[in-house]
């Protein structure tokens, strides 16, 4: 994984909301709804939405379209990916 990517990630998860938001989606079987979110953060939309978009462009999550709803999953490929290069450093 490039340090740009990790960087970003990094960024992405640094906010309390995001990890709110990543701690539910797992709680629910690391998939969950927009109006799920607004519900669980007690964020207006416009918030809900730039958490998203911050975590879905660093990869953290997948959105899918089911006629006008999103719905957004949990990349767990790349969490795991993180989690390991971060460990490494400790061994360098």
């Amino acid at each position: 994984m490039e340090l740009k990517q990790l960087e970003k990630i990094a960024k992405a998860l640094g906010d309390m909301n995001r990890l709110k938001i990543l701690e539910d989606m797992a709680g629910r079987g690391g998939c969950i709804q927009c109006s799920q979110i607004t519900d669980k953060t007690n964020l207006a939309q416009p918030s809900v939405s730039h958490h998203i978009k911050t975590l879905t462009e660093a990869g953290l999550i997948q959105p899918s379209k089911d006629g006008r709803c999103y719905s957004y999953t949990i990349n767990k490929a790349l969490l795991k990916e993180y989690i390991k290069e971060i460990a490494s450093f400790g061994g360098k």
